[in-house]
């Protein structure tokens, strides 16, 4: 072992000097990333005053691991079924900024005379803001419990998903000569069959196996079970011809809708940290000094889009999805930064070798400069809002600020039913269709080999209608749902009463969903037979029809889709069992400029153990405790005689001036940190009593060993093996032998005294 591998040595130089500047940037209150980067540069051959990495491929090899588990981790934060309870607002606003920040990145790169690859990559990297810089900066200056801080959050969880669909086109148009449009729809609906596949088939089998393992699992095994799934969907990714980090993100949003999400973050996180490190400190090992000075007129153009970019569109975007002026400024002043998504984006590139050299190094110090100056225009929002306060008319506030984005129901009437029922049918055949179409992949690619090499030729004949009918049985319980599922519903019942024109169109759908499900039929037998296209077309009817009414496939199919919605709706079920769900009436709250959030009663609060009648926070916050939620227990509408313990959350009601407050009271209000830890070492100390000690005639009571010293006693000694527990009554006599526990200066005082 006197040779260590280069791949150690490097590992060790990058973990210990990025541990060094790490700290500097935590003293500094500066973001960890910004540190990892720059220890990248230290270790870098750019930077020849220190030692430099030797090994870059296998650097390179633990950065892609890094990626994978970032974005694994990010998927554990998603949820679908968040993004479709959010509505249009987040959705209209993600699209705007995205979208406007483009076509700046393509201005950009078209006024340098960029080739369009790198004009499409810088296009991808303006369009992502920084959801670990943002969360940070929020924390770091206690608005994460304002109203605006959240609306930022639901817009940056779109643009991640964006993102991921943006890496996985750039990708697969950089395998090409040209990015025209039927490359690119192709790329995306490879991406939504692949997400929806994936999704379904997983919703239905790992939540399934996560509950029955769930008596076998300890934070070891859940973790390696976690990241095992974690890499078996990347591979499975990039077979199927997409990036391991999209499978990663996959995964995780699969796992996110689990009751064990919060779990497998916790778990995983030392893993994420350690390789996310690695990935930021080889971002900054790309950063070339030189090239940095070269192109400072494009990092200053590109930092100016960003800036301008952003602060415009992205107020822009906020006030299209029905924010006031100010709310909006606030929302869009605090993404004016790129960060982890633009290095990935960039390393995607250059690993593909269509993005420039010079651009890596630009992208990063653009990033390091937004980063920096994130807080700053945090707070620049409100007081450019002052400004334009005062130079527009009133009249033109007033207008901006009534701008809704809130469109009616349409349910008041039967007719209302059109719309939900048609968007219902349309999901479920997409959903069913993408099954039974997975179904058909997986028997021609792999059954049909299997049985052709399991049989003889002379039966090859019997082989393919075998793989058939596995095929068909396979896919029934999928096309019997498309076509039945909805036709008894609310919706088609009161369409079909309330109006006989109505009953044309409704049969339609059924009939269109038949012919649907009749195309998978006759496909399969299509591909291996040979009979007459008429024949196989009223075969493919007879065994839709044969499908719809098959009691056993009903029974089957109804069993499938209740596991399928029990696993999907199980976090809900633990959430509520565990208080942590938030109220329903929180949304309505909104329109009266006030919210609830929740805040953390730290570990070392001074307000642990005080009720809430002597906290007051009414009287001196102006704010509401809805509820407090310790462990699994909830107290909702808590009185004033309830108390506060460590780490207690607090479902608070308030304004976003009244909530910051609270929360900034909260955290300077702590005991400070014991740093003379030494003196605070307890001390076991046998004493003897002697017949001067003013401690003979007196009781364990009347002596004050406890009040007057701060010191416990163990025992009286009655031989050398054995201590005697005394009443509170007993009288100390001359000769005896006590033990006493006590800190150091305590024991001293005793001893004088003693």
């Amino acid at each position: 072992m006197d040779n260590i591998p280069s791949l150690v040595q490097d590992l060790a130089l990058i973990l210990v000097t990025a541990g060094v500047v790490t700290l500097i940037f935590k003293k500094l209150k500066q973001p960890l990333v910004l540190g990892y980067i720059m220890a990248g540069f230290i270790v870098s051959p750019n930077f020849p005053l220190t030692v430099s990495v030797v090994d870059h491929e296998n650097i390179e090899t633990w950065a892609n691991i890094g990626v994978m588990f970032l974005l694994f981790t990010l998927g554990l934060d998603f949820s679908f079924k968040k993004i479709l309870k959010m509505g249009m607002a987040p959705i209209i606003a993600a699209l705007t900024i995205v979208f406007s920040m483009m076509m700046i990145g393509v201005t950009v790169s078209r006024l340098f005379g960029w080739s369009q690859m790198n004009g499409m990559f810088l296009a991808g990297m303006l369009a992502m803001s920084s959801t670990t810089i943002i969360y940070k900066a929020f924390d770091d200056m206690g608005l994460k419990q304002q109203q605006f801080a959240s609306l930022v959050m639901s817009v940056l969880i779109l643009e991640d998903i964006l993102a991921i669909v943006m890496m996985v086109i750039l990708g697969a148009l950089a395998g090409g000569d040209a990015a025209d449009g039927g490359k690119m729809l192709q790329s995306i609906l490879s991406i939504g069959y692949f997400i929806i596949i994936w999704f379904v088939v997983g919703l239905f089998l790992v939540p399934t196996f996560l509950r029955r393992v769930r008596p076998l699992m300890n934070d070891e095994v859940l973790m390696i079970v976690a990241l095992g799934m974690c890499c078996f969907m990347a591979v499975l990714s990039t077979k199927v011809g997409f990036s391991s980090a999209f499978g990663a993100f996959v995964m995780g949003s699969i796992l996110a809708e689990t009751v064990e999400a919060k779990k497998i973050e916790k778990v995983v996180a030392p893993v994420k940290d350690l390789f996310g490190a690695i990935f930021f400190v080889s971002v900054g090992m790309l950063v070339d000094a030189q090239i940095i000075v070269e192109q400072w007129l494009t990092i200053l153009v590109i930092t100016l889009a960003i800036l301008l970019g952003q602060s415009i569109f992205g107020t822009f975007g906020f006030m299209l999805s029905g924010q006031p002026l100010k709310t909006a400024m606030r929302c869009g002043f605090s993404m004016a930064q790129i960060g982890e998504f633009a290095f990935i984006i960039a390393s995607l590139g250059l690993s593909l070798g269509v993005l420039g050299d010079f651009m890596y190094p630009v992208v990063v110090t653009v990033s390091v400069i937004t980063t920096f100056l994130t807080p700053y225009m945090i707070r620049f929002a409100v007081p450019v809002y002052g400004f334009i306060e005062k130079k527009l008319p009133a009249s033109w506030i007033q207008h901006i600020n009534r701008i809704s984005n809130i469109a009616p129901s349409g349910r008041g009437s039967a007719e209302g039913y059109w719309k939900p029922l048609l968007r219902q049918m349309a999901v479920n055949t997409i959903i069913y269709s993408c099954l039974s179409g997975a179904i058909v992949v997986f028997s021609q690619t792999f059954l049909h080999p299997i049985l052709r090499m399991l049989m003889p030729p002379s039966l090859e004949m019997w082989a393919d209608i075998l793989l058939g009918i596995v095929t068909i049985l396979l896919m029934s319980p999928f096309l019997r749902a498309m076509v039945i599922k909805k036709n008894k519903s609310e919706e088609f019942h009161a369409l079909w009463l309330a109006s006989r024109n109505n009953r044309p169109p409704l049969i339609f759908t059924i009939i269109l969903r038949i012919v649907i499900a009749m195309n998978f039929v006759f496909y399969v037998c299509y591909s291996l037979t040979e009979f007459n296209k008429a024949i196989l077309i009223c075969v493919a009817l007879a065994i839709v029809v044969l499908m719809i009414m098959s009691r056993s496939l009903k029974a089957s199919s109804i069993k499938m889709e209740r596991l399928f919605i029990q696993n999907l709706r199980s976090k809900d079920y633990a959430e509520r069992a565990k208080g942590t769900k938030r109220p329903l009436f929180e949304g309505r709250l909104l329109d009266h400029d006030i919210h609830i959030a929740t805040v953390d009663v730290p570990q070392n609060s001074v307000w642990a153990g005080k009720t809430l009648r002597e906290l007051n926070l009414g009287s001196r916050f102006g704010v509401h405790v809805s509820s407090i939620i310790r462990g699994y227990q909830k107290i909702n509408i808590p009185s004033g005689s309830d108390t506060v313990f460590p780490l207690d959350q607090l479902n608070v009601i308030g304004s976003d001036e009244q909530l910051a407050n609270l929360n900034a009271s909260l955290q300077s209000e702590v005991v400070p940190e014991e740093l003379d830890l030494q003196g605070k070492d307890m001390q076991l100390k046998r004493f003897g009593i002697t017949p001067e000690s003013p401690f003979v005639g007196k009781s364990l009571i009347t002596s004050q060993l406890r009040e007057k010293y701060n010191c416990m006693f163990v025992g009286l000694e009655e031989d050398e093996d054995k201590l005697l527990n005394i009443t509170p009554f007993y009288t100390f006599q001359p000769a005896d032998i006590i033990w006493v526990v006590g800190e150091e200066d305590d024991i001293k005082r005793l001893a004088e005294d003693i």
